[in-house]
């Protein structure tokens, strides 16, 4: 079963809401909720890879905060409104989705599933959801764009126009049509739990090392050593306009450049040269919401990066409000604790246009591959269509402010 406007499948979305989706995979039958990828890629990944995916920076509690906040608001739901043509559908920079919702940017994912870019952008494609490239990716971006016209780009850039506009160029000649800026990491975060569990970028061997990844064989012969055979060492594809470091390189941080150099002025030339929608993710005040509508861009992503970035700081949803009441013309979206259809449902009813999700994605690609991440949109998205009929809505435009009810 795939992700389908009800309104074309009536019946459909009358049995969505009643069961689970079925799964080809048998591997699948226990995997009920995006939760559940987590738990199996916990055993799968070796240590290092699972903190690098579910940690934050420092003491966590921004990471917490993110799926805390959604505890707040309870719903007020409508009854006998016939939601039995239900669709979940979703308009957003002139392209129809088939769900409200996709896959977040995540730097290094092919290091911790077999080809983490390729695959969930096929199946993103497939679902008819959009998923954003890391700048931070392994994969060269002209080869996802191929696999996948529902996938953007997002760029991590230092403050530098002679790096700027030739990577805006090469992201426009392979097609891409919204370009994504990260604006929150001026500077690498102090992600602690990274160098308790002996992770690092570059990749340095160590003892620690080398028994995490022999104790965990699923994973070294099937991701690491399957990449290194069939495509050579990795390498950061696409930082710039040509080929970035191999991800063991001591040169990376040096390849990065100083993105602490970044400004307005910046975004403002990005504006300039890039022609279609443009995307600034990582705001968290009013007034940067405002900045970026004085600079001309789309869209922002409210974000505080997954918890990974400034320990403390505040949990997108609990900004959302005054930011979509800053950002009025602009198309607002959200990542950050997103989990389940009810948290969706929350997100578009405080005002947001979508949300995106990043672990729960990387975790289902992990265990799964493409058939993983296909599960996991397919579960996502059931959730949401049973969480529209007991709320008493057959479009998401009906979710409003007036079905919540804030708890504290």
């Amino acid at each position: 079963m795939t992700v389908t406007q009800a309104d074309s499948a009536p019946q459909a979305a009358r049995n969505v809401a009643v069961r689970q989706p079925p799964s080809a995979d048998s591997r699948f039958a226990g995997f009920l909720a995006l939760e559940d990828f987590e738990a199996a890629a916990r055993r799968h990944l070796p240590r290092m890879l699972y903190g690098f995916i579910s940690g934050g920076a420092e003491t966590n509690a921004a990471v917490r905060g993110n799926l805390d906040c959604f505890q707040d608001y309870s719903f007020v739901p409508r009854v006998l409104a016939d939601v039995s043509r239900r669709s979940h559908a979703k308009m957003l920079f002139g392209r129809s989705y088939a769900a409200p919702f996709g896959i977040a940017p995540m730097g290094a994912a092919a290091i911790c599933a077999y080809r983490s870019d390729l695959v969930s952008a096929q199946a993103a494609a497939a679902a008819n959801i959009p998923l954003i490239l890391s700048g931070a990716s392994l994969i060269r971006l002209e080869e996802i764009r191929q696999a996948s016209p529902t996938a953007w780009y997002q760029a991590y850039l230092p403050g530098d126009a002679a790096r700027i506009e030739p990577l805006v160029d090469r992201v426009a000649a392979a097609g891409y049509e919204v370009f994504v800026l990260t604006a929150d990491v001026p500077v690498s975060a102090n992600r602690e739990n990274n160098v308790r569990s002996g992770f690092s970028i570059p990749i340095k061997p160590s003892a620690k090392l080398v028994w995490d990844v022999v104790t965990h064989p699923a994973w070294s012969l099937g991701t690491f050593a399957r990449t290194v055979v069939q495509h050579g060492m990795p390498h950061f594809e696409n930082m710039d306009a040509t080929r970035g470091p191999p991800v063991i390189s001591r040169h990376l941080e040096r390849a990065v450049g100083n993105r602490d150099q970044m400004s307005w002025e910046h975004v403002k030339l990005i504006r300039k040269r890039w022609k279609g929608p443009f995307v600034i993710k990582g705001i968290l005040s009013a007034a940067d919401a405002r900045a970026a509508k004085d600079c001309g861009v789309d869209g922002i992503m409210v974000s505080n990066h997954g918890g990974r970035q400034l320990d403390s700081a505040i949990a997108p949803l609990r900004v959302l409000p005054q930011i979509i009441e800053a950002a009025r013309g602009m198309t607002v979206m959200l990542d950050g604790g997103v989990r389940r259809g009810t948290d969706v449902l929350k997100t578009l009813a405080l005002g947001a246009d979508f949300v995106f999700i990043g672990r729960p994605f990387l975790f289902a690609a992990a265990v799964g591959g493409e058939a993983g991440v296909r599960h996991a949109i397919e579960l996502l998205a059931t959730e949401i269509s049973r969480d529209m009929a007991l709320l008493g809505v057959t479009d998401l435009s009906e979710v409003r402010p007036e079905l919540l009810s804030r708890n504290r």
